[in-house]
């Protein structure tokens, strides 16, 4: 089974190395990594020529933020089953790709998802907060649950036949999509009960209190779109919670 996994970049020379290496160590024996880069203006690029023998297709170039890369990664794809990994995650342990495998072996399930830890930014063995998902059931959407995309793989015809990330969503487009392929497009999914994605503190949504904000603003806005409701106390809480969590200073916790 052919994986691809998409990375997208724009000055990201600090990390992606790990990023790079996590891949390169995989120990699933077909694997096509894309890099997508924005058109770094940093040491990105020759970062990449060191670290990414095992990249396959690479293009640089300027693009309409993140989720326009994801979806140039897609056109790009050739894999029998898509992921995204970004440039300041790394991939748990060596494994995960085989997992991933095992678990699209059957054909009647579309997808797959696992756990993800946020790491401190320079010490990627420090965790800061563990997102433990679940098996997915109908609904769990409108009560305030995703899964974290880092750790979802989808078949690649789920993208062509439902399409790829929607641009009027600039910092939600893959809560969108995923809401898309569970809730409206009804897709099997399985759970792998295990921490497949190590995710770096300071992402873009992270950034500030108004960008969280401004998420949970798309998020209402993709609901919407698919004529959905969620549930308000669930999804007010929810926000709450992510706001709290930029608040208190994930240096105190070990």
């Amino acid at each position: 089974m052919k994986i691809s996994i998409i990375t997208v970049c724009y000055n990201s020379a600090e990390t992606i190395g790990a990023t790079l290496r996590s891949v390169r160590e995989q120990n699933h024996p077909d694997i096509e990594h894309i890099v997508i880069d924005g058109g770094s203006a940093d040491a990105t690029l020759e970062v990449i020529a060191v670290e990414g023998s095992n990249v396959r297709k690479m293009v640089s170039e300027p693009d309409r933020g993140i989720y326009d890369a994801m979806n140039k990664g897609l056109l790009l794809a050739t894999g029998d089953v898509v992921g995204f990994l970004n440039s300041d995650d790394i991939l748990a342990h060596q494994a995960v790709i085989s997992r991933v495998a095992n678990a699209m072996a059957n054909p009647a399930v579309d997808a797959c998802h696992g756990d993800l830890v946020y790491v401190g930014k320079r010490d990627l063995t420090k965790v800061v907060r563990y997102w433990k998902s679940q098996d997915y059931k109908r609904g769990l959407f409108e009560r305030g649950w995703v899964p974290a995309h880092p750790t979802f793989y989808a078949r690649r015809v789920l993208y062509q036949r439902h399409g790829g990330f929607d641009l009027e969503f600039g910092l939600a487009a893959d809560f969108d999509i995923l809401l898309r392929f569970f809730e409206v497009c009804g897709i099997s999914t399985i759970y792998i009960p295990e921490v497949l994605v190590k995710m770096r503190l300071g992402g873009a949504t992270n950034a500030s209190l108004r960008n969280v904000f401004e998420q949970n603003m798309e998020i209402a806005n993709s609901f919407r779109k698919y004529g959905l409701r969620p549930n308000l106390k669930l999804f007010v809480f929810r926000l709450m919670s992510r706001m709290s969590q930029f608040v208190r200073k994930p240096s105190t916790h070990g």
